[in-house]
């Protein structure tokens, strides 16, 4: 594996560890502007959230016949240079104008970086190559949250911001030192009308359904975590932190070993991944008073809900054949759907009094409808060998 991934797994490392932080930073940050935490954490979180949705598509139609390495340096200085601002200002709203920024960003990162990924390893590596670079984002979960929280804690939340912006640096200098200089080769570059001709494809809007409803079914649940292991599970605030680091560790776990398996039989990972998030769904619903049992639940939760994200991106590599940057992207952007849909749908829920273990089975049925759609898609007669996925085995070869 060449040594530019994991640099590329590094830079979503430090951009990862900005977005899962500010939840660790809520309390330290509402004192110092002055603002409630509900409104820190809704607006700030869905700014992000709206940012790296749109970044990534227009991103990467603005970027298209760039270098890769100059559009990468770009995005990382510009994430930390927002993260400079955001460390220096005593205003709210221009807090809010940097997370924007930042997200935008972010999203477009995520998809010149996955396209440089498939450029740099064979097709049949691409699924593990895309399991190094977003276990960046697992691994934020690991370190990043609970390094950002203690920050907070005892040094103040403007030092979680510059540790960022000074990791950006550092990300920087890696991508300067791994990843090629030049544009793409001129028979090779992106053509924008091939771009959205391969988006014709109703094979890949069935994959960026499948993927963000397996988003969904992950957020919904996540994103309520800590208020239900203390409201439900009975489990005091200081251990919600290391429920959280186990539940990084699955989905790392998880997102590795997808990563191995993905390339070669993709549908039998999407499919064990999302049958599995589903079963788990359903018995935390049951069991979420249980301690020990709320706790092993959630750390498989991580790592079948994670196994299937390489799965959900190299579907995506081999239906768009020679013109992947804008299906790269738009993937991305379903994801952040999904990291949109999960938090509002069960925020519904809650408000309507259904309480915390109900969460579980919105995450079963949202599951269970991913399942079928990637049932759907290893149905469908095969079109073309570029735009096919192999299930099992090489004797049976379907359309993703």
């Amino acid at each position: 594996m060449p040594i530019a991934v994991y640099v590329l797994g590094l830079s979503i490392f430090a951009q990862g560890t900005s977005e899962l932080m500010l939840a660790g930073l809520l309390p330290e940050l509402s004192a110092d502007l002055h603002v409630s935490i509900p409104a820190a954490a809704g607006l700030l979180i869905s700014a992000f959230a709206v940012g790296m949705l749109v970044g990534a598509p227009v991103l990467a139609v603005v970027t298209l016949t760039w270098s890769r390495r100059t559009a990468l340096l770009l995005f990382l200085g510009i994430f930390a240079l927002t993260h400079v601002g955001g460390a220096l200002t005593p205003n709210y709203a221009v807090l809010l104008v940097t997370r924007v920024i930042g997200a935008f960003v972010y999203a477009g990162f995520w998809s010149v970086a996955a396209v440089t990924v498939v450029a740099l390893v064979p097709a049949n590596s691409r699924a593990r190559a895309m399991s190094i670079v977003a276990g960046g984002l697992t691994i934020a979960t690991i370190v990043g949250l609970p390094a950002g929280t203690m920050m907070g804690q005892h040094l103040g939340w403007r030092t979680a911001f510059w540790s960022v912006a000074g990791l950006c640096v550092l990300a920087m200098a890696g991508v300067l030192a791994t990843i090629p200089a030049g544009r793409p080769d001129p028979d090779r570059r992106p053509r924008l009308r091939e771009e959205v001709r391969a988006l014709a494809n109703s094979r890949l809007w069935l994959a960026f359904c499948t993927t963000a409803l397996v988003t969904t079914a992950i957020l919904v649940v996540f994103s309520y975590l800590a208020p239900l292991l203390i409201q439900t599970t009975g489990l005091t605030p200081g251990a919600v932190p290391g429920v959280l680091a186990l539940y990084g560790l699955g989905s790392f776990i998880g997102i590795t070993l997808g990563g191995r398996t993905a390339d070669a039989q993709p549908f039998h990972t999407l499919f064990t991944g999302v049958a599995g998030l589903s079963i788990l769904s359903a018995i935390l619903a049951l069991t979420a008073a249980s301690t020990v049992v709320a706790i092993a639940v959630i750390v498989l939760l991580g790592g079948f809900g994670f196994a299937t994200n390489p799965a959900l991106n190299a579907r995506v590599f081999s239906l768009a054949g020679n013109a992947p940057t804008l299906a790269t992207a738009t993937n991305f952007s379903a994801f952040n759907v999904g990291i949109t849909a999960g938090p509002w749908l069960g925020g519904l829920a809650i408000d309507a009094g259904a309480g915390y273990p109900a969460l579980g089975w919105i995450a079963v049925a949202t599951g269970l409808t991913a399942l079928g759609t990637v049932l759907v898609a290893a149905l469908l007669p095969v079109s073309s060998p570029d735009h096919s996925d192999r299930c099992g085995s090489g004797r049976s070869r379907r359309a993703g």
